[in-house]
């Protein structure tokens, strides 16, 4: 798949696409530029190549048959993609026909993919629209909005699409007394399903000490990163990956561990709420709140 430059979060999607458990909508988040659309653009031609790659777990696109081709070029009648008009807003008669096109099969390909762009600027009733067709989605369709100000989503479209943010810059190296508290949460979190027994297990993403919110939350960041790659890893364990992609190769039995419990759709699913524990964290949540609320859905 495409972008290199965000070569873990397209062989998430390779995998997704390969076992059939690509979420039906997802959010691209991050910086304006051309990554998230071409990541996009690169997710509707592995869902409809004529003559896929599959590698390992993986599926990718050939880049070059007809399907591809017309893709890359914006014309294939699978891939509908929604910009803003003239005045800068998706407003409800763009969604109202989107809504109309995915209620019929798709015409050639194998799924219809909408790539809603700055989806941001969809307004209420557009936002309010496009929440109908997302809580009962086309088995046929999948969504992907593309947008650099998620904040300005509804917290209800939120709710039902796993969001994938893509970084200008890498993660960095990871603290070990960090990531040991991160294997243990996910460790605890796989054990049980009993919520007290998880929010009991959140304890150890906080703080020992109170402090100042900047530091608790940065605190708490750190973990939740260290606890994204360690999911990045199970996916790739679970794709049966090469050994050499692997950053936490060091704790490999644990990898091993948690691949049985994160391995395919949950692992997509939990990555996505790590994510949006993140995000929340960004917007200054409390960070007691978010661990708990964490921990409660991987």
């Amino acid at each position: 798949m495409a972008a290199h430059s965000h070569r873990r979060l397209a062989e998430l999607l390779a995998r997704s696409v390969r076992r059939d458990a690509l979420p039906p909508s997802l959010i691209f988040s991050g910086p304006t530029g051309p990554a998230m659309r071409e990541m996009a653009t690169a997710l509707a031609q592995a869902l409809n190549c004529l003559s896929p790659v599959d590698s390992g777990d993986a599926r990718d696109a050939c880049g070059v048959c007809t399907a591809c081709s017309r893709i890359a070029r914006g014309v294939h009648p699978d891939v509908v993609a929604v910009v803003p008009d003239d005045k800068g807003r998706v407003n409800v008669e763009h969604i109202r026909d989107v809504i109309d096109r995915v209620g019929y099969r798709p015409f050639e390909g194998r799924r219809r993919v909408v790539v809603i762009d700055e989806a941001d600027t969809m307004l209420a009733p557009a936002q309010s629209a496009l929440l109908k067709v997302l809580e009962e989605p086309p088995p046929s369709s999948v969504f992907v909005l593309v947008t650099s100000r998620p904040d300005l989503l509804l917290p209800t479209v939120h709710s039902r699409c796993p969001r994938l943010r893509f970084e200008t810059t890498g993660t960095g190296s990871v603290d070990a007394d960090v990531r040991e508290a991160a294997c243990s949460v996910l460790m605890h979190v796989s054990a049980t399903d009993d919520p007290g027994r998880r929010i009991e297990a959140a304890r150890e993403l906080l703080p020992t000490r109170p402090g100042i919110g900047r530091v608790e939350r940065e605190h708490v960041a750190s973990h939740l990163r260290a606890m994204a790659s360690l999911l990045r890893d199970v996916e790739l364990l679970a794709s049966r990956a090469s050994a050499e992609m692997i950053a936490n190769a060091d704790v490999r039995p644990i990898l091993d561990r948690l691949t049985k419990s994160f391995g395919g759709g949950r692992g997509i699913r939990a990555f996505a709420a790590v994510d949006r524990a993140l995000e929340a964290l960004d917007r200054n949540a409390g960070v007691k709140i978010v661990a708990d609320w964490l921990v409660l859905q991987l």
